[in-house]
C-alpha cells in the first residue's frame, strides 16, 4: 500500500509518478501552498455563488447587463495592457492535451499559439497532471521527443521557442479539485495546482526565451471570478519577483452569465488581460444547464443544428468582438472540431468546405484568430485570416461601433432553428458513452465520428438528453421524449458498441445514465467522474 506523503505541508496521496520531485519541489509546494491559502474561502464562496445564480435563474430570473457596473461600459478611457511578445498574431490557434505526443504535433503544427490544454481535453489522473507539466518543461527546455510503439519517431521541429507556436496554457475550471494534494486535508484547486506548477517552474523560461508566461482561463461566470485571477496573478508575481503584468490572460466566454459582463471581466484583470474567446461549446452547454427547466422557450433542437448563425450565437460573438476591440484585446473565435479522414476525399471536401465556411464568417466579424483541433485544418483557417488580415498581425482596428449591446438578443435561444430528431438522440447518447468510456481511461479528447469531441460537447450530449426528457420534448416525427424511450434507445445504442479488452463502457454506461437520465442533474459530468477515477486510484494504490 502507497500511504500518503507530506512535503512541505501538502500531502500528496497517489502513488508516485515518474520523474514527479523534477515538478513537486519543496519550492514549488511551498508556491502552490501560498497560493491556496490566500484564495481558498473566496474560491469557496465564489462556487457557492454559483449555485445561488443557477437558483435564480431556474426560479425565472433572466440574467441582463448589471447595473452596479454601468460605469466600467460607460467609461472610454480605460484599456487593457498592451499585447504582449508572442500574442501579436494569433490568427490561428490549435488546441489539445499536453500529453507528449499531441505536445509534439501542435509545436510542429504551423499555427500562431498552441492551447496547451489540462482542462477539457484532458482526464485529471496524478499521472496525467503530473507528466502534462514535466511535457511542457521539456518541451521548453528542447529535450522532448516521442516514438510511437509502431516505432515513429516524433520530435519538435524550428531552432528556437520563437519558431514554434506562442504557448497558452489553460488550467482546471474552479469547480475541479485536485484531490491526490491536500493542505490542512483540503482539497488544492486543480486550476491552482496547474497555473502555479506551470507558472513557477516556467515563468522565467519563458520570458528569457522571448515569450511569457500566457493562459486561457476557463469556465468563469461572471467578473468577481475574474477578479480572484487577477488578484492570483498578482500574488504570484509577487512571490517570485517578477514585474506586475508578466502574465496574460484570455478568458473563455463561455457560461451565458459571463456573456453579460465581458467589459467588466476585461476590466478585472485590464493588467493581465491579452483577450476573450468564444468558447462555442461550453457556451451552449451552460445555456441549457441554466434554462433546462424553464419550459420550450429555452429548448434547443439537435446538437448538430445548433449552428454560429443562430440569432442568440450571432449576439453572443458580435458582441464579444466589440467589447474586445474596444479594449484593445484580442477577440478570438470557436473550435473547429473536424478531424480529417484520409480514407474518405469526398466526406473531407465537404467537412473543409464548412470549416471554411465557419472561419470566413469569423474573419469577417473581426476576430482576430479562431481555433482548430487537428493540424490539417491549420492551413484551411490560415489562407482565411490571411486573406482578410495579410500582413496585419490582427484587426483590431475593427472596433464593430455597428454592434449595439443588447441583453435580450443574448437570450433569444426561441429563435434557433432546427427540430429535434431520433437520430439526434441516439448521437448524443453514442458520443455522451463513447466520450465517458475515453476520459475513464484518461483520454479527454476523443475521436468520434470524424469530430474530436472533449468534455464540453460531451456535456451538450447529456444535458440536452436530460432536459429533453424533463420537458416533455417532442421529435420532427411527434415522438415525446420520456425516460422509458431514451432507456430503450440507449440499450440499442449500447449493444452497438464495439467492445475491447479493457474498455471501460460499462461503467461509461452506469456514468451516463446518471447525468443524462437522473432525477437530478450533476453540474459538470467530470465531478462524478472525477470521484470514480479517484475510487480506483485509491484501489489500486491499496492492492
Amino acid at each position: 500500500m502507497n500511504d500518503p506523503i507530506t512535503l512541505n505541508g501538502i500531502s500528496l496521496t497517489a502513488p508516485a509518478v515518474r520523474r514527479q520531485e523534477e515538478i513537486l519541489t519543496p519550492q514549488a509546494l511551498d508556491f502552490v501552498k501560498a497560493l491556496h491559502r490566500a484564495t481558498a474561502s473566496r474560491r469557496q464562496e465564489l462556487l457557492q455563488q454559483r449555485q445561488a445564480r443557477r437558483q435564480q435563474i431556474s426560479n425565472g430570473a433572466d440574467p441582463a447587463f448589471l447595473a452596479e457596473t454601468r460605469s466600467i461600459r460607460e467609461d472610454d478611457s480605460w484599456r487593457v495592457a498592451p499585447t504582449a511578445p508572442g500574442l501579436e498574431d494569433r490568427r490561428v490557434e490549435i488546441t489539445g492535451p499536453v500529453d507528449r505526443k499531441m505536445t509534439i504535433n501542435a509545436l510542429n503544427s504551423g499555427a500562431k499559439v498552441w492551447l496547451a490544454d489540462m482542462e477539457d481535453s484532458s482526464t485529471p489522473s496524478w499521472s496525467n497532471v503530473v507528466n502534462g507539466q514535466l511535457n511542457l518543461r521539456d518541451a521548453l527546455d528542447r529535450r522532448i521527443d516521442f516514438t510511437s510503439p509502431e516505432g515513429k519517431e516524433y520530435r519538435v521541429r524550428g531552432t528556437s521557442l520563437t519558431d514554434l507556436p506562442t504557448i497558452v496554457v489553460r488550467p482546471r475550471g474552479w469547480h475541479l479539485p485536485e484531490k491526490h494534494m491536500l493542505v490542512d486535508n483540503t482539497p488544492i484547486a486543480g486550476g491552482l495546482v496547474d497555473f502555479g506548477l506551470y507558472f513557477f517552474h516556467n515563468a522565467q523560461r519563458l520570458i528569457s526565451q522571448g515569450r511569457g508566461p500566457y493562459f486561457y482561463l476557463p469556465k468563469i461566470e461572471n467578473h468577481l471570478e475574474a477578479r480572484l485571477w487577477n488578484d492570483i496573478f498578482v500574488l504570484a508575481q509577487d512571490l517570485l519577483g517578477m514585474p506586475q503584468g508578466t502574465i496574460r490572460a484570455t478568458v473563455l466566454i463561455e457560461t451565458i452569465t459571463a456573456a453579460f459582463e465581458m467589459e467588466e471581466i476585461l476590466y478585472e484583470l485590464r493588467d493581465h488581460a491579452a483577450g476573450l474567446n468564444a468558447g462555442r461549446w461550453d457556451y451552449i452547454f451552460s445555456v441549457i444547464k441554466n434554462f433546462r427547466t424553464r419550459g420550450p422557450r429555452f429548448v434547443l433542437p439537435d446538437r448538430n443544428m445548433v449552428t454560429m448563425t443562430a440569432p442568440f450565437m450571432r449576439s453572443y460573438t458580435e458582441q464579444l468582438v466589440r467589447a474586445c476591440h474596444r479594449r484593445g484585446a484580442h477577440a478570438i473565435g470557436g473550435m473547429a472540431a473536424f478531424i480529417p479522414n484520409r480514407k474518405d476525399a469526398a466526406a473531407n471536401d465537404v467537412a473543409m468546405e464548412k470549416v471554411r465556411a465557419d472561419k470566413t464568417r469569423e474573419a469577417g466579424d473581426g476576430f482576430d484568430g479562431s481555433w482548430v483541433a487537428h493540424p490539417d485544418l491549420v492551413p484551411v483557417a490560415m489562407e482565411v485570416f490571411d486573406g482578410v488580415l495579410g500582413d496585419r498581425p490582427n484587426q483590431l482596428e475593427k472596433t464593430r461601433e455597428d454592434v449595439v449591446p443588447n441583453d435580450k438578443a443574448l437570450l433569444n435561444i426561441a429563435a434557433t432553428p432546427g427540430v429535434i430528431t431520433e437520430a439526434g438522440i441516439r448521437s448524443n447518447i453514442e458520443v455522451g458513452i463513447r466520450y465517458i468510456e475515453s476520459w475513464l481511461r484518461g483520454n479527454g479528447a476523443a475521436a468520434i465520428n470524424n469530430l474530436m469531441e472533449d468534455a464540453a460537447t460531451a456535456e451538450i450530449s447529456r444535458s440536452q438528453i436530460w432536459q429533453w426528457i424533463h420537458c416533455s420534448a417532442v421529435t420532427d416525427e411527434g415522438e415525446i421524449v420520456t425516460h422509458q424511450w431514451v432507456q430503450e434507445l440507449l440499450d440499442e445504442e449500447f449493444t452497438n458498441l464495439q467492445r475491447f479488452d479493457g474498455d471501460r463502457f460499462d461503467d461509461a454506461r452506469e456514468l451516463f445514465e446518471e447525468v443524462a437520465c437522473g432525477e437530478h442533474f450533476p453540474t459538470f459530468l467530470t465531478v462524478p467522474a472525477y470521484a470514480r477515477f479517484l475510487h480506483e486510484s485509491q484501489e489500486l494504490a491499496a492492492a
